[in-house]
């Protein structure tokens, strides 16, 4: 068991840490949309990069947010009836509608990294008046599907633990795993850095 804890707290600590990193780009992005504001309405002197530029900031912020959502379990459920079961029910349940989740990542995975790949062969561009290249872009489709596809499948292996015995539901925790939500986390951290 020791080896799929190792594993659960090794993915699941990645996208968190790079979650938590990406994150910063808000401040970047923010920068860039104020530097264009006062360069069109001060000055007079419009840019032709800026607001591109934090287009690509946000793409990545976004794609590259997926896996830290999914570690924190941030991504969009209904659970009228779920909540009410058992771990080792939730873990036999999680178990089955996985197939779903492959079905859907897998095939995100292989569109996204051959979009990405015909991106780079055709040095992709954007065809505005900056014309930047698009596949740095694109390349992080991969990375980002592939983050996901890892936190995706601890949960996987820590529900077929649990299923197989209940015991493993309180065995196998990520660090993170502590039944609060991401607006938790974030409001403890908040309290945490005032103190």
């Amino acid at each position: 068991m020791s080896f799929l804890q190792t594993l659960i707290n090794g993915v699941t600590r990645l996208n968190d840490f790079l979650g938590r990193w990406i994150a910063h780009l808000i401040f970047a992005m923010t920068a860039l949309l104020l530097f264009e504001v006062i360069c069109r309405y001060l000055f007079d002197a419009p840019t032709v990069w800026t607001t591109e530029f934090a287009q690509f900031l946000f793409a990545i912020y976004s794609i590259m947010a997926g896996g830290y959502v999914m570690a924190h379990r941030g991504h969009v459920n209904v659970d009228l009836l779920y909540s009410h079961f058992s771990p080792r029910v939730q873990a036999v349940i999680d178990v089955f509608t996985s197939v779903v989740f492959y079905i859907f990542i897998l095939a995100f995975l292989y569109f996204g990294t051959s979009m990405a790949w015909e991106s780079f062969q055709g040095q992709e561009t954007t065809y505005s008046a900056w014309n930047p290249p698009v596949w740095p872009v694109k390349a992080f489709i991969p990375l980002a599907v592939t983050l996901v596809l890892l936190q995706g499948t601890v949960k996987l292996l820590r529900d077929i633990a649990v299923a197989i015995n209940p015991r493993y539901a309180d065995v196998l925790k990520d660090g993170l795993d502590d039944g609060e939500g991401v607006a938790e986390n974030i409001e403890a951290d908040v309290k945490e850095q005032h103190r």
